[in-house]
């Protein structure tokens, strides 16, 4: 069987994306794909084109990964992941990603892509001047009061799953006490 007839039946012959049925085609997905339906998946003319050219990025089309984002193929929730993170400056985005399960294997795969790009890309850096990613837990190095609330970020509060504010390495953000704060990389360190 054709990887194309594959995918077309794993799909129920609609896009994996967003369940387009019109011009459909087999994606391989980068870097370092085998051509194999297991590292394939099916999608239409619209997705691709974003996908090939983020100039053309249309974040209100990939709402949409609300839904395929839940697919139990790894190649789905690989291209899920990466275009959640390639949109998380919308803000919608990161809450989806909050609830994403990617087992080790398939967080690997999914960060495979974009580890050439953070090469050249700016680091956020704790105040011992390790590098922080996505995901990992910190501990508050000082009280910190949040700007426009009564909240105050103890000293040694533990910050779960953190993101990175993409276009300022001096900022982090996560969740204290309910309530998602943008903290300063200089008042936090890297948990082990």
């Amino acid at each position: 069987m054709s990887i194309e007839k594959e995918l077309m039946q794993r799909s129920n012959s609609k896009c994996e994306l967003c369940a387009s049925e019109n011009n459909l085609s087999v994606y391989a997905i980068p870097p370092d794909s085998d051509g194999t339906a297991e590292q394939s998946i099916l999608l239409c003319d619209s997705c691709r084109e974003q996908i090939e050219n983020p100039e053309k990025m249309d974040p209100n089309h990939w709402h949409c990964l609300n839904d395929s984002m839940w697919s139990q193929i790894p190649a789905v929730q690989v291209m899920a992941w990466r275009l959640l993170n390639r949109l998380r400056p919308e803000g919608w985005p990161q809450d989806l990603l909050d609830m994403l399960y990617l087992d080790d294997d398939t967080l690997k795969w999914a960060q495979a892509d974009s580890q050439d790009e953070e090469a050249d890309s700016i680091k956020h850096l704790d105040c011992n001047g390790v590098v922080l990613e996505a995901g990992d837990t910190i501990t508050i190095t000082k009280d910190l009061n949040v700007k426009g609330s009564s909240l105050v970020a103890k000293r040694g509060t533990a910050v779960r799953g953190i993101s990175l504010v993409p276009d300022n390495p001096e900022q982090i953000e996560g969740r204290v006490s309910g309530q998602q704060i943008v903290i300063l990389t200089k008042f936090v360190k890297k948990s082990s």
